[in-house]
């Protein structure tokens, strides 16, 4: 059989590390792409402002381009070339003067242009994070998300106003040129000659710096996240004695950090010098040839002043690089934000749920994948409306998977999720948050007082209802304790792990609607506060569909039924006492023996099915 001839020291993987390098070329120009496309619209945004920075550049490079041929004219009639100079010299000082009033001016407007182009990008950014879900954002860490949506959307928003200030700066040696060529072509033509230096200087600085301010950001972006997470941990890294550990994991980037930012100010210092060499030398050149010119006759000393500065302005490469570096780092940054915006948003529908629905909820072949792993497989569920379900498994089941599906915090990647009958990804997005509530393991809570905090949702409820719910979730008590009460500034509320639970429980409580899902909201509860809890979920707050995910034998047993969730699969559903017959399921519980031996004796709760009965 014939065979392939094969290169010396080639090797299977080549093919593989071919594609990737394609693949990643691929990603940076579609990187670049949406880039410029969010820089365009950042543009339109700010098109008024934007046009104003032009003029006013423009006008201002048009007082610098009119300057030296004043001078010079305004020098030869001093020298005795006949007229009065003081018309000349009181139109060199107005032009002096307009020159630095336009300059501020463009500066103010600048300010406030950045300003807000930074604000309109950090919204784009924040709207295109929430819209994607929690689940897409997630690919993000938060210290890289919190260095995206400030520094980088900052460095971003200031492209609009560099490019309309970089048209002025390329008028200015462009004009000058010109102006260099009406005095003298063959002061132009000296110019001329080291204009494709020029070229090449630019371009070359254009390509180093645009990696080396990309590389510097992602570093930068890097410990970013770091910093965040030990932020976050704080107490955990003092109680183990291991803060000098972990200074030096959230330091290590820095090294290439530095290295990035030296290469980055080498780059920009290597542009100055090169230019600071180019510029004297193509100057130098001109007053060369102008000296010569001047002394045959072909040049007045007014137009050799006027001739030098034009050469100056023509070679104005330090205003020009200037502004190519800011456009670079704006790009750059721009790169980094327009990911955010690419995070594809969950699509809603306009179908509105059936007026006084009961809540049932229905899973139909759902499976969700994480991370390479099957987390749901094929899982068929109905909730039936009105009642109790807790979701019990071991760790690593899918449990909280299963809650982020059943109320859409997610989609899952086959199947279908129906509340009433109507596909979650049908449902009116406004109605799908009035009747879906959520309470978590870890609350975050938002608002500016702890009442605040209760009633923050899609809907502001009332004092009354605020205080029904807080009662509902045993929060009243330690709520009236501080301060101020329900008017205490959250920031001032000295809240333990259960007491936070609690509030988020009330917020939840506050909120419900036809299908309420407790994400492990109880877990932080000691038991008789967990029992009261239990009680007025079923008698204080509005009737509804209830989805628990259960660690406790107790939560579990009060339920109307249980869904065992087991490898990503529901192995059974059915009443606690019957599932209890089994050993498996008894398992189930281990990690926790002393409520085990409890449930057994557990007295009779109340329940949506018992109450129903009576």
């Amino acid at each position: 059989m014939a065979t392939t001839p094969r290169t010396p020291g080639a090797t299977d993987s080549e093919p593989a590390a071919e594609r990737r390098a394609d693949d990643d070329a691929r990603a940076r120009d579609t990187a670049g792409r949406d880039a410029d496309r969010l820089l365009l619209a950042a543009a339109r945004h700010s098109a008024g402002r934007t046009t104003a920075i032009c003029l006013l550049s423009t006008v201002t490079a048009g007082c610098a381009l009119a300057l030296p041929a004043a001078l010079g004219h305004t020098l030869d009639l001093i020298l005795g070339h006949g007229g009065s100079p003081h018309l000349w010299t009181a139109l060199c000082a107005a032009l002096i003067g307009a020159e630095v009033l336009l300059e501020a001016l463009t500066a103010f407007v600048t300010g406030t242009t950045n300003a807000r182009g930074g604000s309109w990008l950090r919204r784009l950014g924040a709207r295109g994070l929430l819209a994607a879900g929690p689940h897409r954002a997630s690919r993000f860490t938060p210290g890289d998300l919190v260095t995206r949506l400030t520094g980088n959307a900052a460095e971003a928003g200031t492209a609009p106003t560099t490019a309309a200030t970089g048209l002025a700066a390329l008028l200015t040696p462009l004009g000058g040129l010109i102006a260099l060529a009406f005095i003298d072509l063959w002061l132009a033509a000296v110019f001329l000659a080291g204009a494709p230096a020029l070229f090449l200087f630019l371009r070359a600085f254009a390509r180093s710096s645009s990696d080396s301010v990309s590389r510097y950001q992602r570093v930068q972006g890097e410990l970013a996240a770091r910093l965040v997470e030990a932020l976050g941990g704080a107490r955990t890294v003092a109680a183990a004695g291991t803060v000098r550990r972990e200074r030096d994991r959230v330091l290590a980037p820095l090294p290439e950090l530095a290295a990035q930012g030296r290469r980055m100010w080498q780059v920009y210092g290597r542009a100055v010098v090169q230019g600071g060499i180019l510029v004297p030398l193509l100057q130098t050149a001109v007053l060369a040839v102008g000296g010569v010119r001047l002394a045959a006759g072909d040049l007045s000393v007014g137009e050799l002043l006027a001739a030098t500065r034009y050469a100056a302005l023509a070679a104005g490469v330090g205003s020009v690089v200037g502004q190519l570096n800011s456009l670079v780092r704006s790009r750059a940054a721009a790169r980094r934000t327009a990911e955010l915006l690419a995070l594809p948003a969950m699509p809603y529908g306009t179908r509105p749920l059936p007026p006084d629905g009961p809540g049932r909820l229905e899973l139909r072949g759902v499976s969700v994948t994480r991370g390479g792993c099957e987390v749901l497989r094929g899982v068929d569920l109905v909730v039936p409306g009105g009642t109790t379900t807790a979701v019990v498994g071991r760790s690593g089941a899918g449990k909280s998977v299963l809650a982020a599906v059943a109320g859409r915090l997610t989609d899952p990647g086959s199947g279908q999720v129906l509340l009433d009958g109507v596909p979650l990804t049908e449902a009116d997005p406004g109605q799908l948050r009035r009747e879906i509530g959520y309470a978590f393991e870890r609350p975050a809570l938002f608002g500016d007082t702890v009442g605040g905090a209760v009633a923050f949702g899609a809907y502001a409820p009332d004092a009354h209802e605020v205080e029904a719910a807080a009662r509902a979730a045993s929060a009243d008590r330690f709520i009236r304790l501080l301060p101020r009460g329900y008017a205490t500034a959250l920031a001032d509320a000295p809240l333990s792990g259960g007491e936070l639970q609690r509030l988020g429980l009330a917020r939840a409580f506050a909120h419900a609607g036809r299908l309420l899902v407790l994400d492990d909201a109880t877990s932080s509860l000691d038991s008789v506060t967990e029992v009261q809890v239990g009680r007025a979920l079923v008698g204080e707050v509005r009737a509804g569909t209830r989805l628990l995910i259960a660690h406790r034998v107790s939560s579990a047993a009060r339920a109307d039924r249980v869904a065992w969730l087991e490898n990503g699969r529901i192995r059974a559903v059915g009443p606690h006492e019957e599932l209890w017959e089994l050993a498996d399921y008894r398992a189930v519980f281990a990690d926790e023996p002393e409520q085990a031996e409890a449930a057994e004796g557990l007295p009779d709760m109340p329940t949506e099915r018992g109450r129903a009965g009576e």
